[in-house]
């Protein structure tokens, strides 16, 4: 099998579903072109802010990939490419790209309202609270485990003590790149230039970013980066969408899209031999396949967050309901598409049967890299752009999970209609002070590492996959549309997400009999795995018996 031949199946998959399956659901569930959108009807210059197709495409985009489509399929090939190859089309098709535009579609009915209070409204008050707890525990894990990744990826230092050339200008990049985006973002609000315009003005932009990023690297530790992305975060939570996260994410399309289109073209000409076996065994390295495959690929095939960014935040920006199907449904394919691409790389690279030694993200790296070397890029440009893009896929990712953080904290306190609200209530749920509170909790779990905290984020991810589901599946029903689709990836994430969870509190408890249990790394894991656990059972039977009532 070559690496060609994979790719363009699963381009041409990946249009049929678009094409079929997508306007499909559209045609189903049915959108209304004339209606006034929350972005237009509630604009607050804040969160609800309209903008363009390309826009909130681009910020659903940049949001919802991270580093997941790049990290899962890698991973994953160590039960051979057949599996991950699978998974990734039919979770990506059926799973995921379903999620993704009916949480968009449901919010976009609703006021742009997240998930938690869409929940309220269909199933209940508890079934909301429940939701909005499990969330807020959710975006922590996620925004410590990004964390690291990025200052890892940003450390100017090797293991030596040499300098990282290409991770500190990766880190001159980005932090150019946040100045240069709020300056983006105020050129998009206050001029009055056409799509082309800014098309053609931004991707100069992302040209001269990258000349000064090289030509300047910052030379910061890890722990130094891990106090400047924080603050990053926070900064990204409370200011306006319109200032930062809209322009940085349409500036940072060019780059990702950049890079599958750098992968995809690389394989096309050098169509490289698949060399890992086509399947492993059901058993690998004592993982059992079932559910540890369905955990590992998360994005690229079914993600729980990205339900998050489709009710949180890009609700709040669609212009028009027909570009609902681009940004939910039409985003995720593009995000299966990478899956594949980086699937066939690492798989291409394999020798002996195995995967090259290294992280998914140096294999992938340095496998792109090569590709870019024959358009005639010098090799250590080449690596210093990819090694942006793939801290671009975190960063992108890790000010939007702030910023719902921060939100379900907030909405978690919101009093219900007729409440009233103390005051150390508005204390807790001001901006900043929320912002604060989930970040100082993130930051504790942080302090655990990436590898630590990663199989209890991938479970946990998936896990509120099946909880989003089940909830659509009530809104649907009740708003009397056909929801028939749901049932079978809702109940399926539900299973596997729970197995994997059992396993993880098992390998963690098993830590307590060896001595090397340490609270403030599995001690904290455990609690949070517990009370996910818990959580997402009075979720689900919340939701159930609306089901059934209904």
């Amino acid at each position: 099998m070559n690496g060609l031949t994979l790719v363009g199946i699963a381009i041409v998959t990946l249009i049929c579903a678009y094409v079929l399956y997508g306007r499909w659901l559209v045609k189903t569930w049915g959108i209304d072109p004339e209606a006034k959108t929350p972005a237009v009807r509630l604009e607050d210059g804040q969160d609800y802010v309209p903008a363009s197709r390309f826009t909130v495409f681009s910020h659903q985009f940049n949001s919802i990939t991270g580093a997941g489509p790049v990290t899962g399929p890698i991973i994953a090939a160590m039960f051979g490419w057949l599996p991950a190859f699978l998974w990734l089309l039919i979770g990506g098709v059926f799973f995921g790209a379903v999620q993704d535009f009916t949480a968009l579609y449901a919010s976009v009915k609703n006021d742009g309202k997240s998930m938690g209070l869409i929940i309220e409204k269909y199933i209940g008050k508890a079934g909301r609270k429940l939701f909005l707890l499990f969330c807020w525990l959710f975006t922590l894990l996620v925004i410590a485990a990004f964390a690291d990744i990025l200052a890892g990826t940003f450390n100017g230092f090797t293991k030596d003590g040499g300098q990282n050339v290409p991770g500190a200008a990766a880190a001159s990049i980005s932090m150019i790149y946040i100045f240069a985006a709020m300056a983006f973002g105020l050129f998009m609000r206050n001029s009055k230039a056409g799509e082309l315009t800014k098309f053609f003005v931004g991707a100069v932009l992302v040209v001269l970013i990258l000349w000064a990023g090289i030509q300047n690297p910052l030379y910061f530790n890890a722990e130094e980066w891990r106090y400047v992305v924080f603050t990053y975060c926070f900064v990204a939570s409370v200011l306006p969408m319109w200032l930062l996260k809209q322009p940085r994410d349409y500036l940072s399309v060019f780059l990702l899209l950049g890079m599958i289109l750098g992968g995809a073209v690389g394989i096309i000409i050098a169509n490289p031999e698949i060399k890992m076996p086509m399947f492993v065994g059901w058993t690998v390295k004592n993982q059992p396949l079932f559910p540890i495959l369905f955990i590992t690929i998360a994005c690229g095939a079914v993600s729980g967050f990205h339900s998050l960014v489709s009710s949180g935040t890009s609700s709040k920006s669609i212009s028009n309901e027909k570009d609902m199907l681009t940004v939910g449904y039409g985003a995720m394919l593009v995000e299966t598409l990478l899956g594949v691409v980086s699937l066939v790389i690492a798989c291409s690279a394999a020798s002996s049967g195995g995967l090259p030694t290294g992280t998914p993200f140096q294999i992938f790296g340095n496998a792109v890299g090569g590709f870019f070397t024959m358009f005639g890029l010098p090799a250590h440009v080449a690596t210093c752009i990819i090694m942006m893009c793939v801290s671009a896929l975190a960063m992108t990712t890790i000010d939007a999970v702030t910023r719902i953080g921060r939100m379900s904290w907030q909405e978690f306190f919101a009093p219900s209609e007729g409440e009233q609200q103390g005051f150390f209530v508005k204390l807790i749920t001001n901006n900043y002070v929320s912002t604060v509170i989930t970040l100082a909790l993130a930051y504790a779990l942080c302090l655990a590492g990436y590898a630590s905290i990663w199989p209890l984020f991938g479970a946990a991810n998936q896990l509120l996959s099946a909880l989003v589901l089940t909830a659509l599946a009530v809104f649907l029903q009740v708003t009397g549309r056909k929801g028939f689709m749901l049932y079978i990836p809702m109940t399926f994430m539900f299973v596997v997400t729970m197995s994997a969870l059992v396993i993880s509190v098992y390998n963690i408890i098993t830590k307590l009999g060896g001595g090397k249990f340490v609270f403030m790394v599995d001690g904290l894991q455990l609690i949070i795995a517990v009370a996910l656990m818990t959580l997402a059972v009075l979720v689900v039977s919340n939701c159930y018996k609306k089901l059934i009532k209904k």
